[in-house]
This record gives structure tokens, sequence and C-alpha cells, in this order.
């Protein structure tokens, strides 16, 4: 057992918790989860070459409900929307994209879904995992946003992935609740609109998959977020 002086002990003390948090970090965790999704990212990046928005306009994050969003300038208007989705995010690969993905931007809020943790397949997160990712998310906005709103959207319960919506349901309201305990976090509920009289996904609202949206599918996104923007946004 190698012998230390006081002032050999005080730094050790002094660099332990440093130590444990980066080696507990999920972007250590799923450093495995970057690379696939690298090439989309930087498809984003050339993105940001080749437009320009306001001071004031609304940063969408997340999976292919954001990235197939085509109507999304009009569906948003009059708010500005910077579309940053990218097909199959999870959020164990979005935490190393965050700072890529908004740091070119000024904006007002964030706006995020991220649907593809919990699908019903051998590589889902629990519930716990998801919202432990989600505050590592925000932990890493707001380094440099300490204010800005992050609006979360719900889950949308999908036929496709209709047998695990009880835990998708799960993580929804772990974060769900997490938001109602943080200033400038919103969480936007949308799961009663895309469910029937019999309690199940509305067929009519999704493309053959039953996982991606129709323009119908989106006309109720646009009616539900924009209403909570209003609600933060314009007091």
């Amino acid at each position: 057992m190698p012998q230390y002086q006081p002032w050999q002990m005080k730094k050790i003390y002094f660099l332990l918790p440093v130590i444990l948090i980066t080696a507990c970090s999920p972007l250590k965790k799923y450093a495995d989860t970057r690379s696939p999704w690298e090439t989309e990212v930087q498809k984003l990046e050339q993105l940001d070459q080749q437009e320009s928005y306001p001071d004031d306009a609304i940063l969408f994050l997340g999976s292919s409900s954001i990235r197939l969003w085509k109507n999304i300038k009009e569906d948003m208007a009059p708010y500005t929307p910077i579309r940053r989705g990218y097909g199959g995010a999870h959020f164990t690969d979005l935490i190393h994209f965050t700072d890529r993905l908004s740091d070119p931007h000024k904006f007002q809020a964030i706006v995020l879904f991220v649907a593809n943790d919990i699908t019903g397949g051998d590589k889902d997160l629990e519930p716990k995992e998801v919202e432990s990712l989600f505050k590592f998310f925000i932990k890493q906005v707001r380094a440099k946003h300490p204010i800005t709103p992050v609006f979360y959207i719900q889950v949308t319960p999908t036929n496709s992935r209709w047998t695990v919506w009880d835990k998708i349901q799960e993580g929804n309201n772990l974060i769900k609740n997490y938001c109602q305990k943080h200033d400038n976090l919103y969480f936007i509920e949308t799961a009663e609109n895309y469910l029937g009289a019999d309690g199940k996904p509305i067929a009519d609202l999704f493309i053959q998959d039953q996982l991606h949206m129709k323009q119908a599918g989106y006309d109720i996104w646009k009616r539900v977020i924009k209403a909570e923007l209003d609600k933060v946004l314009k007091k």
C-alpha cells in the first residue's frame, strides 16, 4: 500500500469525484453508439452552412418524426423552426451530438422528440435509463443555455410499438415528472390525440409502417405544440 503525503491525499480527494463522473458518464457508457450516426449529423451540419435563421427561432431536435416533418415551416408559423432531426435517433447517440446540433444557432427554445430507445427490440433501454439520458441531455443544454425553455414531446403511441406502450409510457411519465420539478422544462402531452375510442392508436394517422405520421398526424402536433409554445413564449 503506497504512503501518500497529506497534500497528495487532498489532491486525490479533490479529483475523485471528477474521475467518478467521467467514468460513469453516459458519453463513455454509450461510446459505441456515436459512429453509426456521424454521416447523418454531418449532413445536418452542412445545412448550417446553407441556411440562416433569426435569433428567435425554435430548434427542433430528435428522431425521424422531426426529420420527416416536411411542412414544419408552414405548420409552425409564425414561429421559425430549425429542423435538426435524424432518422433513428436514440438518446444514447443524441447526447454525443448535442453541442454540434445546437451551437451553430441562436434560438428562443428547444423542442425535442426522441422515440427509439424503447421499441420492443433486444437492445431496448429501461424507462429509468431513458429518464437518466434525458437528464444528461438537459445538463448538456444547460451548460450553455441555462434558462432557455426546453419542450419535450411525449413519445407517440403507435401500432408498430403497441406491445411495449406500457414501458414507453412509463418513460414518458418519468420525464414528465422531472420536467414538472424544474424551471423552464415543459412536457407536451400528445398521446390522447392519437388514441381512438377503442383505446388503441388510430391507424389513419400513420403511414403504412404504422410508426411515422401522415400529415393528419402532424396536424395534431402542429396544434398541440404551438399551443404549448404560446403559453410559455408569449407570456
